[in-house]
């Protein structure tokens, strides 16, 4: 059995019209030819599909069994089509976005988020916070397709592009005498209790924040550590001690502590956009990552 989708397409037409003649105009074809098209699918099916006479044409009880599967058949057709091509467009499937619990906080990344779901909602997003050690891993193996990540020694494998260069700031509690300059130095808060990240938690920002301050000799005295970056910012609130954290951060309003720029102008950290080398990038994944790089220059 060969049967091809232009003849169910042409037996479609067929029964539908109940007329040879307005079937082959609704096909853009010649009758005789239509006519032998359906005598060979009728063959190739081993059942009488249609009663001709010379005045009418009626669908059989195969036919009408025909007819429904016919129909069901080419619009499983047709959607797969389109699902292919809206695959194909970037229209369609799944993009998979790992990222830094900063990442959210900074403009362009939020920005991005929210237009891609606006502008494809065929495409699900699935997003995994991660720190900046545990994402690379999963970008190797093609498990994400991109991730959000700080700056942080890469394996050949992947591929980065800086999305931003951001300050880093102080965060002091209201009350306490730095509060009120309008800069501090590394080394003022470098005497202070310091709230910081877990070594072993290994986030980017770890390595970010404690490399500045060794580019100038100093060393923090770390009196907290903990996993999260808004735990740092609330036991700042608290007064437990001060800290550093990327601007972005700073959308994080408290009244019980202020944001002070730092003196140095290399406090910086950057924002990564990483992907693998070796896994090609659906066209979902590549029209993100340009909604991304062109909101990042934007800012």
């Amino acid at each position: 059995m060969n049967i091809e989708l232009r003849h169910l397409r042409y037996f479609v037409a067929v029964a539908e019209e109940l007329h040879f003649g307005r079937a082959a105009a609704r096909l853009n074809i010649s009758q005789p030819p239509l006519s032998q098209q359906i005598q060979i699918l009728e063959q190739q099916v081993g059942a009488r599909l249609l009663a001709r006479t010379n005045r009418s044409v009626a669908l059989t009880a195969a036919g009408r069994q025909f007819l429904a599967d016919s129909r069901q058949i080419l619009s499983l057709v047709n959607d797969a089509a389109a699902r292919a091509e809206r695959l194909h467009q970037g229209e369609a499937g799944e993009i998979r976005i790992g990222f830094t619990s900063s990442a959210p906080f900074i403009r362009a990344v939020s920005h991005t988020f929210s237009l891609f779901r606006q502008s494809y909602p065929g495409v699900h997003m699935q997003t995994r916070e991660m720190n900046t050690r545990e994402q690379i891993a999963p970008l190797n193996e093609g498990v994400l397709d991109i991730g959000l990540l700080r700056n942080t020694p890469l394996p050949d494998t992947l591929n980065r592009e800086v999305i931003l260069h951001e300050p880093l700031m102080a965060m002091i509690p209201r009350e306490h005498r730095l509060a009120q300059k309008p800069v501090v130095s590394l080394t003022e808060l470098a005497k202070e209790p310091f709230v910081f990240f877990d070594p072993h938690v290994g986030t980017g920002l770890y390595d970010d924040i404690l490399g500045l301050m060794r580019r100038y000799n100093l060393s923090p005295t770390i009196t907290q550590e903990v996993g999260e970056a808004m735990t740092i910012i609330g036991l700042v609130a608290a007064g437990l001690g001060v800290s550093i954290l990327p601007a972005s951060f700073k959308r994080v309003q408290m009244s019980e502590m202020r944001w002070v720029p730092l003196a140095e102008e290399d406090a910086v950290s950057e924002m990564w956009l990483v992907w693998p080398k070796h896994h090609e990038q659906g066209h979902a994944v590549q029209r993100f990552c340009q909604l991304l790089l062109m909101a990042a220059r934007r800012d």
